[in-house]
């Protein structure tokens, strides 16, 4: 990507600042809607799709509730199961989108970013066994998941992922569900090849090496945002209409400096991921699948033990996690300082409230950066009963900011997701949090497209487009269209 220098106080439509997979997909959105119009991507490392987007460092392969157990609570006697269809239709959209690009041969070898891999979900115990079955019957009769099988047989359990099962009794108490219609994903792949259809096509080049310090109100445009070049120290002011704030963990800070009421009250918790990766060829060619379990009762959603079959740089992998970690940083290229620099007046109160409100997590946190390599293999060995600790060795992944707001009845409270955060006008938006992040990126930046733009994607042309590009987007996603959603998109994506 370019490094060249930029014209000072240059007039821009839009500036995304950083360069991962939500910028990428919001420019080049905006791009097949409305080509004329002038946008420029600020990073401020030497590269794009390095920090959260990177394949090592993101978790997400590929999140679309077909698996994952915390996105159908139990409530009561039974199964909720309305974020796991907002969830699943979100990832349809955003596999919408990629078949578009390939489809119009903008994109080549779509296998360089995704993969047919089964999804998986597996429990133990007689509880656990009977909220699986319950979530299966909740959801085995809606469109979305046909197709999935339910089981507690040992022996059918061996055929989808013989690996776990090996050295297992039938008087085990299991039970798994699978599906097959699930994707594995490499964003780091997918964000490079955004880019380079901006750069080519659309001649709008990523500027590496800038960092945004401050964004401030300005009478003639609407932004006036500063940058500073990280090699020559070089500072500018580059004018923007509108300007969006997709730096992951370095979002919330950003946002901080921003003179808009709306940022009030917002804090951060950074959590740091790690993994154990398998390196023994003939164990990672026994297993492929995504296997997802249940999160023990005190821990966090984002504990969900899972093992994973990835494809990174054409290879195959095995991942097994998350483990957290802790680090001050909101960045895994970020400085220790940044936690405390986040801690402002208008946030203090939140902050606390849900620090005292998540003491569980804090004893989750200090527990796991207190783990052994060993302790770790044995959280694998419920997982893989044999597993032998020279064949696995532990990854540090990116960081992930977890949203603190407001809350008027605990003071604060910590939020697992994503919230696009916006100014009244719709000038300047933010992203801020983590999972489902990644896969869900069309749906939340045709939502910042719309925000920032509501005459170009109203217009009867943008309309024509965008129906062109993702026609489930806001449309009643019925049985009949999501069938024939999925059968587009699998033929296109080679799945």
């Amino acid at each position: 990507m370019s490094t060249k220098n930029i014209d000072v106080n240059t007039d821009y439509d839009l500036i995304c600042v950083g360069a991962g997979i939500m910028s990428a997909t919001l420019a080049l959105l905006v791009k097949l809607v409305k080509p004329e119009l002038n946008i420029l991507i600020l990073e401020r490392l030497d590269g794009v799709a390095q920090e959260s987007t990177a394949a090592w460092n993101n978790a997400g392969t590929g999140h679309s509730a077909l698996c994952e157990l915390n996105y159908t609570p139990q409530k009561g006697d039974s199964v909720d199961c309305s974020k796991a269809y907002n969830i699943c239709t979100q990832f349809e959209l955003s596999k919408q989108f990629w078949s578009y690009l390939v489809n119009n041969k903008l994109i080549n070898n779509p296998k360089d970013f995704i993969n047919p891999v089964p999804h998986h979900s597996w429990v133990t115990g007689e509880e656990n066994v009977a909220f699986l079955e319950k979530r299966f019957n909740a959801l085995k009769n809606h469109f979305m998941f046909e197709g999935m099988e339910f089981t507690t047989a040992l022996s059918k359990m061996k055929t989808w992922f013989p690996l776990i099962t090996a050295s297992r009794s039938e008087n085990e108490i299991m039970a798994a569900t699978r599906i097959e219609r699930g994707a594995e994903m490499n964003f780091g792949a997918l964000t490079k090849k955004l880019f380079y259809i901006l750069e080519k096509e659309f001649n709008t080049p990523v500027h590496c090496n800038e960092e945004v310090l401050d964004i401030d109100p300005d009478k003639d445009i609407e932004w006036s945002v500063v940058v500073k070049n990280t090699k020559t120290k070089r500072k500018q002011y580059l004018d923007a209409k509108h300007v969006f704030i997709g730096a992951g963990g370095g979002s919330l800070l950003l946002l901080q400096k921003v003179e808009i009421k709306e940022k009030d009250g917002y804090g951060g918790f950074p959590v740091s991921g790690e993994w154990l990766v398998c390196k023994n060829e003939a164990i990672i060619k026994q297993h492929l699948g995504k296997v997802y379990s249940k999160a023990g009762p005190n821990d966090p959603p984002m504990s969900t033990p899972h093992l994973d079959t990835r494809f990174i740089n054409g290879k195959r992998e095995l991942l097994f996690g998350p483990f957290a970690g802790f680090s001050p940083k909101f960045l895994k290229e970020g400085s220790n300082l940044d936690l405390f620099k986040s801690i402002k007046l208008d946030n203090i109160k939140p902050m606390l409230g849900a620090f005292w409100d998540n003491l569980p997590l804090t004893k989750y946190l200090i527990e796991q950066v207190s783990m052994s390599h060993e302790d770790r293999m044995n959280d694998l060995r419920t997982f893989v009963k044999d597993a032998k600790s020279e064949d696995w060795e532990l990854l540090v992944a990116g960081q992930r900011v977890q949203i603190i707001k407001k809350d008027e009845y605990e003071g604060g409270k910590l939020q697992f997701g994503t919230e696009v955060v916006k100014s009244k006008d719709g000038s300047i938006t933010c992203l801020l949090g983590a999972s489902p992040g990644a896969s869900t990126a069309t749906y939340v930046m045709l939502e910042v497209f719309e925000t920032a733009f509501p005459e170009i994607v109203n217009s009867k042309v943008g309309k024509q487009k965008l129906d062109e590009i993702v026609p489930i987007w806001k449309a009643e996603v019925t049985a009949e269209l999501f069938k024939k959603t999925v059968e587009h998109s699998q033929k296109a994506l080679e799945l």
